[in-house]
């Protein structure tokens, strides 16, 4: 069953209206901007004269309207949901905005609009052969453009430029993209767990936090590596040390059929018998074409693993005036196990 058959058939509706990019392309394969209409006999992109070009091209199966002005969408669906008898219209109310949900019930006076509830999200959550085949190219990108780094940074760079390093390799090794915005903390700044790449020069004796990912064909790759510049010593080596092996405590946890609380559980049981509340958010999250997805590997989490779920998982410890350290991988649930998708070394590496 592809995507769209899959929707068609959990839409429990007689029409649905996607406005989320990453269900656009999920659903149609059109990477640019508008909505789709899907209904059981028709589906059609709704777009404007900037994008009609490349929604025939990526989307050939689809039926194109073109619509000549933000207002004029509205209308646009009224008409296509007229023409198919719609009584009942899904839509995401948990990404329209006010006024756009405000026009359309004006223009569909007999119509229902009912909330899509994540329908796309729940199924987007389990990755077929060829989703998780660019998120390993994804993530080889991106760890081998860390290992490929690591002889040119160095103390006396700034977190900005080593970002700026960092993702024009994985640019250079074919990233379309960062997966999301690159996270360079070092120092005391490591104590904020997403922390804005600074001018802060990296000094001796500094842990750096980077959190990034490549992108292939729009889906994207998770990592984070924590490197020492000069002799790490102290309590800052114990964070690492920490890190390390709650992390490895959680991948070791994966298992299909296990509730992603109990796996956040080994880790965290593991960090606040150490240092209690310095670990705050979960310990991983779906990854695919946006960068935080379902399921939530998290201590309130009902999720349950499935083979097919790609996760990450990522403790952290972050103590103000002292810094902070998180190490993460990107890993695909299968029926015999997990598959680690990053390859590059976890022990700590100082420059």
């Amino acid at each position: 069953m592809n995507h769209l058959e899959a929707f068609l058939s959990a839409m429990k509706a007689d029409a649905a209206l996607v406005h989320r990019p990453e269900n656009l392309r999920w659903l149609s394969g059109y990477t640019g901007e508008g909505c789709l209409f899907v209904a059981k006999g028709a589906r059609a992109i709704l777009t404007d004269s900037r994008y009609t070009e490349q929604a025939g091209r990526e989307a050939p199966d689809w039926a194109l309207v073109q619509v000549d002005a933000e207002r004029d969408y509205p209308a646009q669906i009224a008409g296509l949901a007229q023409a198919q008898g719609v009584r009942g219209l899904l839509v995401e109310t948990d990404y329209l905005t006010y006024d756009g949900y405000q026009a359309l019930a004006k223009a569909l006076p007999g119509v229902e609009l009912l909330p899509m509830g994540g329908i796309p999200e729940q199924l987007r959550e389990i990755k077929d052969a060829a989703e998780l085949d660019a998120i390993q190219k994804a993530a080889a990108i991106a760890s081998d453009a860390f290992m490929n780094i690591l002889p040119s940074i160095h103390a006396g760079m700034t977190e900005k430029q080593v970002r700026r390093v960092l993702e024009f390799e994985m640019l250079e090794l074919g990233s379309e993209g960062v997966a999301f915005e690159t996270i360079a903390a070092a120092g005391l700044n490591g104590a904020l767990p997403h922390a804005t790449p600074s001018d802060h020069v990296i000094q001796n004796g500094e842990l750096l936090t980077l959190d990034f990912g490549a992108t292939v064909n729009g889906y994207r790759s998770d990592m984070t590596r924590t490197v020492g510049f000069g002799k790490i010593t102290g309590e800052l080596r114990q964070i690492y040390e920490t890190v390390r092996m709650a992390q490895q405590l959680g991948l070791d946890a994966l298992a299909v059929g296990k509730a992603c609380c109990e796996v956040d559980r080994v880790a965290r049981d593991y960090i606040d018998a150490r240092y209690p509340g310095a670990f705050g958010h979960s310990l991983g999250h779906g990854v695919g074409l946006y960068i935080h997805e379902q399921p939530r590997v998290a201590s309130r989490s009902t999720a349950v693993l499935k083979p097919g779920h790609v996760i990450t998982v990522e403790p952290g410890v972050y103590i103000p005036d002292v810094g902070g350290c998180r190490i993460e991988d990107t890993v695909i649930m299968t029926a015999d196990g997990m598959i680690n998708t990053i390859a590059a070394p976890k022990h700590l590496i100082e420059l």
